[in-house]
């Protein structure tokens, strides 16, 4: 079974076993996007349960 890259380049398994993910928006054009919303944008996001079973399939062999 392999693991899906581009899943594995975009997500992360917590020590406790929690799904986490970088927030989207943050990519480019910054400098029109105000400082309170590029702030919004800043750190990591967790993954709901709804899908996680999904993340598990496509990343079967992630520590966590």
């Amino acid at each position: 079974m392999k693991t899906h890259k581009g899943t594995a380049k975009r997500y992360k398994k917590t020590g406790s076993g929690k799904w986490v993910r970088p927030k989207a928006w943050r990519g480019h054009h910054l400098e029109i996007k105000s400082s309170r919303r590029t702030r919004r944008y800043a750190g990591k996001a967790v993954v709901p349960k709804t899908h996680a079973q999904q993340l598990n399939r496509l990343m079967p062999y992630a520590k966590g």
